[in-house]
């Protein structure tokens, strides 16, 4: 057993599209965003397009779904009026994730501006504990990202994903999307199998396994703990072919959605094709009996 390969799709035209797309290259895992991820406005979902996401969902058979949120949140924010302008948008996401029945939104936990990571930190938990108040019953949860560390971005260590966590009220209603570039780029090496192992052990200790609950595949252009989030195709940064091989065979994570969020320039998205062939070629076959 293995990940759930798939990869972030585009929903031009409708969200329901994105799932032909993702059937198209026999992907069993999909992300996509419900909404333009650059602008604080979203026209409201159309119930046809709900209806059909929801119909496609169920003939395609997909193993995973996954949202990923607007580039503009930031619960962090030392700006009052910013955070909660974040908050209201991280909860319109939600519950457009709960209308088409996605299970998943992954969200950049933010940047501190200045203020410090403790700081960001308790505003990220502040934010979450009042969405999840707001929202009894809402089914999607939050996936909190890791990241490069740019700038003052938050989450750059396990650590401070693991201080977010603490702070919720539910845990249950949260986990953590790993991104491999990202915390490559934080400082965290994964290049050979024990590397691997001791950062995998990082992140159970700090986090805990139980809460991951996606991967972003993604090599990295840049260095190890350069702290540039730059995405390259499988096999091609700094990462290297052995980094995704550790991930694609480690039975801890198997069933798990494994999301490309590489380079797109070809025509027809050729090169998530490309990416996903390369992924597969790296599963270990068990040797015959």
């Amino acid at each position: 057993m293995t990940l759930e390969f798939g990869a972030h799709v585009s929903a031009a035209g409708g969200v329901d599209l994105a799932l032909n797309r993702a059937n198209d290259f026999g992907m069993t895992a999909c992300q996509l965003f419900t909404k333009n991820e650059r602008q604080w406005a979203a026209k409201p979902l159309d119930p046809e397009v709900v209806q059909r996401f929801i119909e496609r969902n169920a003939e395609f058979g997909f193993k995973h779904l996954v949202a990923h949120d607007s580039y503009l949140i930031n619960i962090a924010s030392p700006v009052a009026e910013n955070r909660e302008k974040s908050r209201l948008a991280l909860q319109h996401e939600l519950e457009r994730c709960d209308m088409l029945g996605v299970p998943y939104l992954v969200s950049h936990p933010g940047a501190h501006m200045g203020d410090g990571p403790e700081l960001g930190i308790e505003r990220v938990g502040q934010a979450i504990n009042q969405i999840h108040n707001e929202m009894p019953d809402g089914k999607a949860i939050i996936l909190i990202e890791t990241t490069a560390g740019q700038g003052s971005t938050l989450g750059r260590s396990f650590e401070e994903i693991g201080g977010m966590i603490e702070q919720l009220e539910d845990k249950s209603r949260i986990g953590v999307c790993l991104d491999t570039c990202h915390i490559f780029a934080a400082g965290y090496d994964i290049r050979d199998p024990e590397a691997y192992a001791e950062t995998i052990a990082a992140f159970d200790r700090a986090i805990g396994l139980s809460y991951l609950k996606c991967l972003h595949l993604n090599d990295s252009q840049k260095g190890l703990g350069m702290h540039v989030d730059r995405h390259a195709h499988i096999g091609e940064g700094e990462i290297g072919l052995e980094g995704f091989r550790n991930f694609v065979n480690d039975e801890r994570l198997a069933g798990l959605p494994g999301i490309l969020e590489t380079p797109k320039e070809a025509p027809e998205f050729a090169e998530d094709r490309k990416n996903l062939d390369i992924l597969r070629a790296l599963i270990a076959t068990k040797p015959s009996e």
